[in-house]
């Protein structure tokens, strides 16, 4: 890393503290977007209005499956792609002495729920006691915002990354990663990529993180009057023999001896999630079609391919239940297809966001062994490009009223800022 003078570093942070109005602004921008999948164009729009303001040139990457599939962090999709390209932009510097980063963060946000559920609508962000909220406030929009501004500040400071700096924004992170992967492939390699993910209620640097398979059941029973419920197959009680019998399996992977030792002391780190279920026609008729989705947890030493089989053997065995004689099962594989990931706390990059946020904050990263997943294996798998993913305290995300810290988006902002510096060298504008 190169050496920070101590001018630059005290100029960078006072432009981080200048930017905080402007950041509250971007994240309102943005988390006014409902960028739930397929929805994403409006916010991957205001991505190219924020490179823009930046002085970069955004460009756009497709994502495309025909040229994805056959790599191995590639997931099956559940929506095709048209119109919701991934957004990039390149700072090239005028002569690179550093080293090159990535910064990234997905723009997609998973549905609000019950909106009447929310103290203020999930769509129009709002400020109470130090908390932005708003459905993607955390989940990550404050974390791309930290890392624009990050930017930002260097430029106001007069400085400016003496190394090429990578900003993407992608689709699919809450789905199948495959926005990430389409850009990682896409661009150059970098020497570290830095994703600033929320941490659970608390700024936390993950340490490692769980795979995940998402599968799709559908059973078709037969269907009759509620008067001759009998003679008739009812399919939704037939889903739900089947998704009882993901609980033994989930039992049986959260067992001692099958915790990797990255997730030691992390409460029931597998876990196996009954989504969504849509099925029946009628209250009395006997239902005729049910479809259920599953997201399985990967433990570290597992891959999702194993899983994959796991899943197929459980359905199997469930379908020769006596309460599905005369039933037919369907079973999917639409989405996530994630192996699991370590981010060795030892890699250069990790040890540096950690320090920076300890000197810009004055505070510490909680070591965060995530039971979720992020894009970051991608680049560690696949292209053995180290990865720090460290973001600020975010509460209730994927629930009702997700919100963010406002000082702790700031500190994120001041220590990526500080990390860009270091890592990448500067030089005057």
């Amino acid at each position: 890393m190169i050496p920070l003078d101590p001018g630059a570093r005290r100029a960078i942070l006072e432009a981080c503290d200048s930017l905080r109005e402007e950041s509250l602004d971007w994240l309102f921008r943005l988390v006014r977007c409902p960028s739930t999948l397929g929805n994403e164009a409006s916010a991957l729009n205001e991505m190219e209005r924020l490179y823009r303001h930046l002085g970069l040139a955004p460009f756009r990457i497709p994502t495309e499956p025909a040229r994805l599939k056959d790599h191995p962090g590639f997931s099956p999709p559940v929506l095709p792609y048209e119109g919701r390209d991934n957004v990039a932009a390149i700072h090239r510097p005028r002569q690179a002495r550093g080293r090159s980063l990535a910064l990234q963060g997905h723009v997609d946000v998973v549905p609000e729920g019950a909106a009447d559920m929310w103290a203020t609508p999930p769509y129009q962000p709002a400020i109470r006691g130090g908390r932005v909220f708003g459905r993607g406030a955390g989940d990550m929009k404050a974390g791309i915002v930290s890392y624009a501004m990050a930017f930002r500040a260097l430029q106001r400071a007069g400085l400016q990354p003496a190394a090429e700096v990578q900003m993407q924004a992608v689709i699919e992170e809450e789905c199948t990663g495959n926005g990430a992967l389409a850009a990682m492939l896409a661009l150059p390699k970098p020497d570290a990529v830095i994703i600033p993910e929320p941490g659970p209620g608390v700024e936390a640097l993950y340490t490692a993180e769980v795979g995940v398979v998402w599968a799709w059941v559908t059973v078709s029973g037969r269907p009759a009057h509620v008067r001759d419920m009998q003679a008739g197959v009812n399919a939704i009680e037939a889903a739900n023999v089947i998704a009882a019998a993901f609980k033994a399996y989930e039992a049986e992977m959260n067992r001692g001896e099958r915790i990797h030792p990255a997730f030691h002391g992390v409460n029931h780190p597998v876990n196996v999630n009954l989504g969504t279920i849509e099925g029946g026609e009628w209250n009395s008729s006997v239902a005729t079609r049910c479809r259920i989705g599953l997201r399985v947890g990967v433990m570290m030493g597992c891959t999702a391919a194993e899983t994959k089989r796991d899943i197929e053997r459980l359905v199997a065995e469930a379908a020769s239940h006596e309460r599905l004689r005369g039933a037919t099962v369907k079973l999917e594989f639409k989405g996530f297809m994630a192996d699991p990931c370590l981010f060795p706390k030892e890699s250069e990059i990790s040890r540096l966001a950690a320090r920076c946020f300890a000197e810009a904050t004055g505070g510490s990263l909680r070591d965060y062994p995530a039971t979720g997943l992020t894009d970051g294996r991608h680049f560690v798998l696949y292209q053995g490009t180290p990865c720090a993913v460290f973001g600020p305290d975010a509460q209730d995300i994927h629930g009702i009223d997700e919100s963010v810290g406002v000082e702790s988006m700031h500190g994120v902002t001041r220590s990526i800022a500080l990390a860009i510096a270091e890592w990448c060298g500067v030089e005057r504008l």
